[in-house]
């Protein structure tokens, strides 16, 4: 009898064992998929949230110190089973009491850790994912079973199980690292494949676009003005890692194309050229340099040399750049330049800018000649982006007069000054990946418009060292503008708090909010005297923030 209720023992525990190593483990493999499974980014947001990943493991370390007090310190007799280490229950061996406690103890703790809060964007269980979880598994039930095998019944097989459960934060790492040379086979074999459909296609010109910001919604636009004229096709939404263009090509990518416009991101040195090696563009551009991914770059140095990787891979073809930005325009560079922005001295620039809350109306001028242009998006740094979509259009053989209803047919890319007219209130949805330069910009063309203005923004991140001086700057130019602001997580908003104090900002006209739907609800309460509210949403940062 006293053995079959050890057996259900041992049931109830190990059932808690998974259960709990299985909710930790798709929490941290979350984690790990937006962390762009990177062990080094996962290891910076480890430090960051530490008291948190703490709390979340304190019930399976208590059942751990229970385990190691009953079974060891106790010697099996704190309930009675073993009063002189004789019978079944020698020394140092467990009572069904100790395995159905710490069971019941990491149940506990399951639940109570649970994350309640909705998430942004939800683990998917692409392939990648799948094959880190069966080794995930694989790993965990060895480790089981040799603790098992070994130390059977002991109080140091319960203890040890019990703080194991503390090892799932490092599980995603680890598997990644075992299936690393899998991994690399896999991605081989479908890089190799895309390079095979880019030389089965001498006829297509590939149009290479990167920059700290701004490239996916010139991108866009790009794609939308030579669509007047060719076939076009470009990576979807975000799509902008190798392994992402790698995808589009497999998936997308024929004959009937006369266009592929190729978004590319880095957050490293070589990235950039990884994709070049990859898609070989005949032309590129770069919209942009600027502090941004400081915290993987090191330095603006190293984020010059990188975006400038898809220029030094051009021959023949055209490298268009905005000269608008200096570190651009001071890089030295012996390729086919087409720059563009809003200077007179550049070969394609745009001025006359008029901005209303309904849209933007401006100029293009190229050499003698001259047109006149409008559209729905509104901001200088939107004409900016549109000046060089028209320029590289222009240069494929798109005329202005072409380019004149497809520009005015433009439409905002999601979450990127994207207008949202709600009624009593107009949003200003810039809530995608905010930098420093695109947050300056979008608080100049919320102060454009009439009305009551709101900011709702946590502050920008990836920004190493700079982040908290970044910030604290954004806060200032924020008090010049705004008729109310609200900082989203109490952390986040300490350089905004900051900033606006330092700028005499009123107290009583700002408001921390724990997460957006706070912020929200917020907004929705504000009494503007008559006044319709103009809400500008300054970034949104993701489930690992």
């Amino acid at each position: 009898m006293a053995y079959t209720l050890l057996i259900i023992g041992y049931i109830v525990f190990f059932s808690a064992l998974l259960l709990s190593f299985i909710m930790n483990f798709i929490h941290y493999m979350h984690m790990f998929q937006l962390n762009s499974y990177s062990a080094g980014e996962q290891i910076h947001w480890i430090k960051n949230n530490i008291k948190n990943i703490v709390f979340r493991h304190i019930f399976p370390l208590a059942a751990a110190l229970f385990a190691l007090f009953s079974c060891v310190v106790m010697n099996g007799a704190l309930f009675g089973e073993n009063p002189a280490g004789a019978g079944y229950n020698a020394p140092y061996k467990v009572c069904t009491w100790d395995l159905i406690i710490c069971g019941t103890l990491i149940i506990i703790g399951s639940f109570f850790c649970k994350n309640n809060q909705p998430v942004k964007k939800k683990l998917v269980f692409t392939p990648r994912v799948i094959r880190m979880c069966v080794t995930s598994a694989v790993v965990y039930g060895l480790v089981c079973a040799v603790s098992m095998i070994f130390l059977f019944d002991s109080g140091f097989n319960l203890f040890a199980l019990c703080l194991w459960q503390i090892f799932s934060l490092f599980m995603p790492i680890t598997a990644n690292f075992i299936n690393k040379p899998v991994e690399k086979g896999v991605n081989n074999h479908y890089i190799n494949d895309a390079k095979r459909i880019i030389n089965e296609l001498p006829d297509l010109k590939v149009i290479g676009i990167t920059g700290s910001y701004g490239k996916t919604s010139t991108k866009f636009y790009l794609n939308k003005l030579l669509s007047a004229k060719y076939n076009v096709l470009m990576t979807p939404e975000s799509y902008n890692t190798t392994m992402g263009v790698v995808k589009t090509v497999r998936g997308s990518l024929n004959a009937t194309y006369d266009y592929f416009i190729c978004e590319m991101g880095a957050k490293g040195v070589g990235e950039i050229k990884e994709i070049c090696d990859i898609v070989h563009p005949m032309h590129s551009m770069i919209t942009s340099i600027g502090e941004q991914h400081l915290e993987t770059f090191k330095s603006v140095e190293n984020i010059i040399k990188t975006k400038f990787e898809i220029a030094d891979c051009i021959s023949d073809g055209l490298v268009f750049l905005n000269y608008d930005n200096d570190f651009i325009r001071e890089h030295k560079t012996d390729k086919n330049i087409v720059s563009y922005g809003f200077d007179p001295a550049y070969e394609y620039y745009g001025d006359n800018i008029r901005v209303t809350a309904k849209g933007t109306s401006f100029t293009v001028h190229h050499g003698g000649e001259t047109a006149d242009f409008s559209t729905k998006l509104i901001g200088a740094h939107n004409v900016q982006n549109i000046v060089g979509a028209i320029a590289a259009a222009n240069k494929m053989g798109v005329s202005f007069e072409e380019l004149k209803m497809p520009v005015h047919r433009l439409e905002a890319v999601p979450h990127r000054m994207q207008i949202l007219d709600k009624g009593n209130s107009v949003v200003i949805d810039d809530a995608f990946n905010s930098n420093p330069v695109g947050a300056k910009a979008a608080l100049d063309t919320l102060g454009l418009i009439e009305g009551y203005r709101i900011l709702v923004s946590p502050g920008m991140v990836d920004l190493g060292e700079r982040e908290y001086e970044l910030n604290k700057e954004f806060g200032k130019q924020a008090a010049e503008v705004c008729d109310f602001v609200i900082a989203v997580g109490e952390k986040r908003a300490v350089p905004i708090e900051d900033g606006l104090k330092e700028a005499c900002y009123p107290e009583e006209k700002t408001f921390v909010a724990k997460n957006l739907n706070e912020a929200l609800a917020k907004c929705d309460m504000l009494k503007t005297g008559g006044l319709k509210k103009i809400i500008l949403l300054e970034n949104d940062l993701p489930d690992n923030y």
